[in-house]
């Protein structure tokens, strides 16, 4: 019987546990516990029912592109219960000189496939419009090691592409700077399409013809019918109460022998093999005993942390709101606001037809202050924002916020040479594997993978 002990119940030891338990129901000789330091499992999925109105506190959906979270789904049960995002409304603002200019047709994540409306947006000067018309003849160029996305974007198309565009899309989705991350890590089609295409404009092209040769595609972002913490209980659902250990703070994971022991509290045990599925940074004093140099690397991927606030509004303010998923906001234009989602135009069903249901984010690598202040505090900030973005002046029929610390993995340069070295290390622990959003994606879907993957590991 081999004993494996996972460390860290969000969804990265959930998925792991899964995949456990899957082998024991076939017949392998298996058992597992799962050690949460806090009450609660499912990590960041959090979802609460607010007058008819479902917020999310974490992530609210997952790149549908990306199999991994709906082929859980499907192994649990619950496929029915995924829902695409509204697409036919999809549009996202970008606030320049304090006005909401519509990101223009065409662009994929930050890259203009199509130049007549790159070419009349307000969006762009006249000297980003030519750079990018330009790029179009871009010769093919090889990697030459790593570089920032910063460096890959502003050679492509110049600072203005950087800061009206690239830089607030990954303060959106990593909470990080784009002179800061790695284009390897984060970015890696761009580096690949910059080496067999020169341009990344036709290397987009080339990929978006590529998927319109089959049927037509799913919608961009999914999501589950009851929220993103339906995932985790119906995880958690299928899993027996035995192997879950809640309020079970780990203080360290130690080999002996030909195993590991794990110390929870005044308790010890041992087992076989051990999955630590925490931040990076968690991880590292957990094992720092194991392997200093391993607990080293680790304690080297830094995380930034967030907040979110989801604002509830009336019938007059859904009418006057602008059409689309929402804005982002460059670090030029002085705001704390990062981004901000209509969410009742992205999953309509998730506000009732006579709300307006907003999510603002703040926090991220360039302001983790913000989470020191008090929920007044950050709500008066969001509210004088919105007033001045927006022009929303209406009391808010309910407010939640959320704090996140160090939550999200910043992957700077170099991140993947990193990688390297701490595989390298985990090799020489036998029985040891590392899961979670530290290493090869921050997403849903990545950290199901990462949870999947070390189980494989374990157990190949």
């Amino acid at each position: 019987m081999k004993r494996i002990a996972i460390v860290g119940g969000g969804i990265s030891g959930l998925a792991a546990a899964f995949a456990l338990d899957e082998r024991r129901r076939a017949g392998e000789a298996l058992q597992f516990v799962v050690y949460e330091s806090g009450p609660r499992f499912g990590g960041v999925l959090f979802t609460e029912q607010v007058e008819g109105c479902l917020i999310e506190a974490g992530p609210d959906s997952f790149l549908t592109e990306k199999p991994w979270a709906a082929d859980l789904c499907r192994r649990l049960g619950i496929e029915d219960q995924l829902i695409g995002s509204n697409d036919g409304d999809r549009k996202t603002y970008i606030l320049v000189k304090g006005r909401l200019v519509p990101m223009p047709d065409g662009l994929m994540f930050m890259v203009p496939t199509e130049l007549a409306p790159a070419l009349l947006t307000t969006l762009f000067s006249a000297a980003t419009k030519l750079r990018v018309a330009r790029e179009w003849w871009y010769p093919a160029r090889q990697s030459n090691g790593d570089e920032s996305v910063g460096a890959l974007v502003e050679r492509h198309y110049g600072a203005e592409m950087v800061d009206r565009l690239a830089d607030p899309l990954l303060a959106g989705v990593y909470g990080g700077e784009a002179s800061q991350l790695s284009a390897r890590a984060v970015l890696p089609r761009f580096v690949e399409m910059e080496s067999k295409y020169g341009s990344l404009g036709r290397g987009m092209l080339a990929a978006r013809k590529n998927i319109r040769q089959s049927q037509p595609g799913p919608p961009i972002f999914s999501s589950l019918k009851g929220g993103m913490q339906q995932l985790a209980e119906a995880l958690v659902g299928r899993l027996s109460p035995d192997v879950l250990r809640a309020n079970s703070p780990v203080q360290a994971v130690q080999r002996q022998d030909r195993g590991w022991v794990v110390s929870a509290g005044y308790a010890s045990d041992q087992f076989d093999g051990v999955i630590v599925a925490t931040p990076a940074n968690a991880a590292a004093p957990l094992l720092e005993i194991a392997s200093a140099d391993l607990a080293s690397e680790l304690r080297a991927i830094s995380y930034s942390s967030s907040v979110t606030v989801a604002l509830g509004f009336g019938r007059d303010v859904r009418a006057t709101l602008p059409a689309g998923f929402g804005f982002l906001v460059p670090r030029r234009e002085g705001k704390r606001l990062l981004a901000a989602t209509f969410v009742h135009n992205k999953f309509p069903h998730r506000a009732p037809i006579d709300r307006a249901l907003v999510r603002c984010f703040l926090g991220g690598s360039r302001d983790d202050q913000v989470l020191q202040l008090s929920d007044q505090d950050i709500l008066e900030i969001v509210r004088e924002e919105l007033r001045q973005i927006l022009g929303l002046k209406a009391e808010p029929l309910f407010a939640r916020t959320f704090r996140w610390r160090s939550a999200m993995a910043q992957y700077a340069v170099g991140h993947l040479d990193r990688l390297q070295r701490i595989e390298g290390l985990v090799k020489q622990l036998p029985g040891l594997a590392l899961a979670g959003n530290g290493y090869r994606g921050i997403g849903v879907p990545d950290c199901i993978r990462s949870g999947e993957a070390a189980v494989q590991q374990l157990l190949s």
